[in-house]
């Protein structure tokens, strides 16, 4: 089991309590945390090309995958409805807004699968075991959380007006709660506890985070699955965020997950107009720090 899964939130408070006014040293932040994350991709595909019976696994992992993308979707979809409902967020139109560039975005959702594959075959063709590479792993996330807390601590956000924000909490807590619901439902499918079933459905998007984290608790495989799940939000998130912001905002907001305040902010912006942009802040903002708690808390419980 994982190693002090408590043990790993502790970068990150550690990086949110630090306050930087340097401008440089930020943007210097925001490339080496770029550089980290497929850094670790790379290690998380390195591990799932050097397991044990990866061809023989990966029937079985697809059919985790899909099953965790389809039940994660109609029970968020659900939950984030719900909200709509009780709280409903009216959003105009915007005319003549400049596209995004849909094409290069979900160009970009693609580079976290290529980092994945590209280890994934340089572990099963060309490179021996590595039995540091899972300690590498652990320390690098460590790292990366560190300046993720960083990040969200100087980014000009006022964390009491974040959480004033009813819509972006509102949104965070249904997504939450309906992941949760979901990897409920699906503990008899995914044999697994159930406290790592819950682990596995709290990734709310963050790839990066919870393929490694799950990995390294459960094994490469669901690290892979735990990674897919995540990915697939993201690239599933800018197919509908267009089509599902002017009438229901909650409901394309909160389906991006943690990704709301960056990867697809853009398209969110771009769609809903200003309005949107506080409460996808908001909502991201909160699942990024529900997320690695979660699973933290979750895998500790093993």
């Amino acid at each position: 089991m994982l190693t002090g899964a408590l043990l790993i939130l502790a970068p990150l408070f550690l990086g949110f309590a630090i306050a930087l006014e340097n401008r440089r040293a930020m943007t210097v932040i925001h490339y080496t945390v770029e550089g980290l994350v497929y850094f670790i991709l790379l290690l998380l595909g390195l591990g799932l090309g050097q397991m044990e019976g990866l061809a023989a696994q990966l029937g079985g992992m697809a059919t985790q995958v899909m099953a965790l993308v389809l039940v994660l979707f109609v029970a968020n979809m659900f939950g984030l409805w719900l909200f709509h409902r009780w709280q409903p967020m009216s959003v105009e139109r915007v005319e003549g807004s400049v596209s995004p560039g849909y094409r290069r975005l979900f160009l970009a959702g693609l580079k976290p699968l290529v980092a994945v594959i590209a280890g994934l075959l340089a572990g099963y063709y060309l490179l021996p075991d590595m039995p540091m590479a899972e300690e590498l792993a652990t320390w690098a996330l460590m790292f990366l959380l560190f300046l993720i807390g960083l990040q969200l601590r100087n980014a000009g956000l006022s964390l009491r007006k974040l959480l004033m924000n009813r819509q972006g909490l509102g949104i965070a807590l249904a997504l939450t709660l309906s992941s949760l619901a979901a990897g409920a439902l699906l503990i008899p499918w995914l044999g697994l506890p159930w406290h790592d079933a819950l682990a596995v459905a709290s990734g709310f998007g963050w790839y990066s985070l919870s393929g490694i984290v799950i990995g390294e608790a459960l094994g490469p495989a669901w690290g892979g699955v735990a990674f897919l799940n995540d990915v697939l939000r993201e690239i599933v998130a800018l197919a509908i965020i267009p089509l599902l912001i002017a009438s229901r905002p909650a409901m394309a907001i909160g389906y991006g997950g943690a990704t709301a305040m960056d990867f697809t902010l853009p398209v969110i912006r771009s769609s809903g107009g200003l309005p949107c942009v506080p409460v996808a802040i908001a909502s991201g903002f909160l699942l990024s720090f529900l997320s690695p708690v979660l699973m933290g808390v979750f895998l500790s419980l093993g």
